[in-house]
C-alpha cells in the first residue's frame, strides 16, 4: 500500500507552556506533525483525530489508531499539546499550545522527504515465474477490483470537496492524485501481459 494511558499532572489545569517540558522536543515526525495540523481547527479527542485521518489522510499515509494514541502521549509530554479533562466514554481532548504552534510552523516549512514506493503485488510479480498463471490472474484481477473501488471512492471526495461551502484546495490537489494514481494503476494493470513459459 501507498503509502497519521496519558501522563499525569496534564489534567489539573496546568499549563505544559509555562512549565519545562518532561523531555527536550524533537524535530516532528508526519504523525506528529498531522495531529498538531489537525488541532489547529480546535480541540478533539484521539477518537476524533483517528476518524479525521480515517476520512481522508489515512490513503496517503499510514497512520493507525495506535499511532495517534503513541503520538499524542508524546507531543502532551514535549508540551505541544494539552489534555482537557475527561468526558464522554472517558475521552480527553488535546488542544494544540502555542509551543505546538511553533513545532507545526518550524514542520510545515522543512523539504518533505522523498515518498519509497511500497507495493506488495509489484514483489510478487517480481518472482510471478514461480506462480501459475490462475493464481496470478487471480491476484490482478483483486487487485483490480479493489483499484476501481478506490477510484470511485476519491471522485466520491472531489464531488464532495467541490460541493463544500470552505473547500481547501490544497487538500482538494491531494485527492486528485489519489484519482490520478488510481486511473494510472488501473491503465497499467489494464495493458499488463504477462509472459508465462
Amino acid at each position: 500500500m501507498l503509502s497519521l494511558t496519558l501522563p499525569k499532572g496534564m489534567s489539573t489545569g496546568e499549563d505544559p507552556v509555562s512549565r519545562p517540558a518532561l523531555h527536550t522536543p524533537k524535530s516532528l515526525n508526519a504523525t506528529q506533525a498531522s495531529l498538531l495540523g489537525f488541532l489547529h481547527d480546535g480541540p478533539a479527542t484521539g477518537w476524533d483525530l483517528i476518524e479525521e485521518v480515517r476520512r481522508g489522510l489515512a490513503r496517503f499515509w499510514n497512520v493507525t489508531s495506535s499511532h495517534v494514541y503513541r503520538e499524542l502521549k508524546t507531543l502532551e509530554a514535549d508540551g505541544l499539546v494539552r489534555a482537557g479533562d475527561p468526558g464522554p466514554r472517558d475521552r480527553r481532548p488535546f488542544a494544540i499550545t502555542p509551543s505546538g504552534r511553533r513545532a507545526f510552523t518550524a514542520w510545515i516549512h522543512e523539504e518533505p522527504a522523498q515518498e519509497q514506493i511500497r507495493v506488495p503485488l509489484l514483489v510478487t510479480l517480481w518472482f510471478a515465474k514461480h506462480l501459475d498463471d490462475a493464481t496470478l490472474t487471480g491476484f490482478l484481477e483483486h487487485h483490480r477490483a479493489e483499484h476501481e473501488r478506490r477510484l470511485e471512492e476519491y471522485r466520491g471526495i472531489v464531488d464532495a470537496l467541490a460541493a463544500a461551502e470552505n473547500r481547501d484546495p490544497h487538500v482538494g490537489a491531494v485527492v486528485d492524485f489519489g484519482v490520478a494514481y488510481e486511473e494510472a494503476f488501473l491503465g497499467w494493470i489494464a495493458n499488463l501481459a504477462v509472459d508465462t513459459p
